[in-house]
């Protein structure tokens, strides 16, 4: 200590604490998270306002009760092609394995509920699991891999209706039919088993370890390992699950129709995807969550309504629609996506 120095002097001088970003994020970072979460549901409140201002028939019960029918089936796939995108895959089996699970659904249905329900899961839970096997186990691309499964599935959905000639029928007095076209307090039961499969959706993605891992997968595979995640078994787990969404949604809708029409579900695969990333699911993986994708099912068939409303534009120009408004979003998460990392 040199000569007229004080203890007071020798103390180190405190350190400045610099606010952590993380901790306390700026505004510009909440709007940007927000917009990305929410934009989607935002969008489809002011499409509703502006088609019942438009159109006088928009929300009659009539109106409302078949959007929301014809949502369901799409809205199940769509929950299994959540968790797929979420850990930074594709499916896009998804559409011939709709196909094939109402066909194989309205097969079975001579031989009770039961058959017609646990056939189709059964075969495309069977396919979803092999697309994972192949695409974990094996490293394939997801793209190719979900491809032959769609041509695949294709293929024994012909072979089993000679060619698309035969056409299997459902009985209407069957119990099977009435989860189709039955109603439960004024709404379809069709509508019912989607709400419950989206809140059992969330709750696996959301609180369970299972959801931990999904997203762990997505935001970083190497990473995810590293911490101990089951990266193959995860991957292996959501392509069954999404395989059994489409087997299941097939089904549902051959009660809906009672039959096993052969030509439904081409591009279902495409309008699945879509409704995912328009509520919000990042293509990259990572992030994303269950309601968003019903919100992008219901904005989609919100535009095609009022497309029909309109009445005298072309039934084409529903897939014009889509497409712009998709490569939109994808911008728009693009540009919010850095805007963040910026941040």
């Amino acid at each position: 200590m040199t000569v007229g120095t004080t203890e007071a002097e020798m103390r180190p001088a405190p350190v400045r604490q610099e606010p952590d970003k993380a901790e306390a994020p700026t505004r510009a970072e909440r709007f940007s998270a927000l917009a990305q979460q929410h934009g989607a549901l935002v969008t489809l409140v002011v499409a509703m306002v502006a088609a019942s201002l438009s159109f006088d028939t928009f929300l009659t019960g009539d109106n409302l009760e078949n959007m929301a029918l014809s949502s369901a089936f799409l809205a199940v796939v769509a929950l299994g092609m959540t968790f797929v995108i979420v850990t930074g895959g594709i499916d896009l089996s998804v559409g011939s394995l709709f196909a094939l699970g109402g066909v194989l659904a309205a097969w079975g249905s001579q031989y009770g509920t039961a058959v017609a329900l646990l056939l189709p899961l059964a075969v495309c839970g069977l396919i979803g699991v092999v697309n994972g096997l192949l695409i974990a186990r094996s490293g394939l691309a997801p793209f190719i891999v979900t491809l032959a499964a769609m041509l695949g599935a294709r293929g024994i959905l012909l072979a089993i209706t000679d060619e698309g000639s035969k056409t299997y029928l459902v009985d209407k007095d069957s119990f099977f039919a009435t989860l189709g076209q039955g109603s439960l307090l004024g709404i379809g039961v069709p509508i019912w088993i989607t709400v419950a499969l989206f809140v059992l959706g969330a709750v696996v993605l959301r609180l369970t370890r299972f959801g931990q891992y999904v997203y762990a997968v997505g935001g970083n595979e190497d990473a995810a390992a590293l911490m101990g995640a089951p990266v193959a078994r995860t991957k292996i787990t959501v392509y069954a699950l999404s395989g059994l969404c489409a087997g299941l949604a097939g089904a549902l809708n051959a009660a809906w129709l009672v039959s096993g029409v052969t030509i439904l579900g081409s591009g279902m695969e495409l309008e699945a995807i879509s409704a995912v990333v328009i509520g919000g699911t990042l293509l990259s993986g990572g992030f994303g969550f269950v309601s968003g994708s019903l919100v992008g099912v219901l904005l989609l068939k919100v535009i095609q309504n009022v497309i029909n409303q309109i009445g005298s534009l072309d039934s084409a120009y529903q897939q014009v629609v889509s497409g712009a408004f998709l490569a939109v979003v994808v911008v728009a998460q693009t540009w919010l996506g850095r805007r963040r990392r910026v941040l």
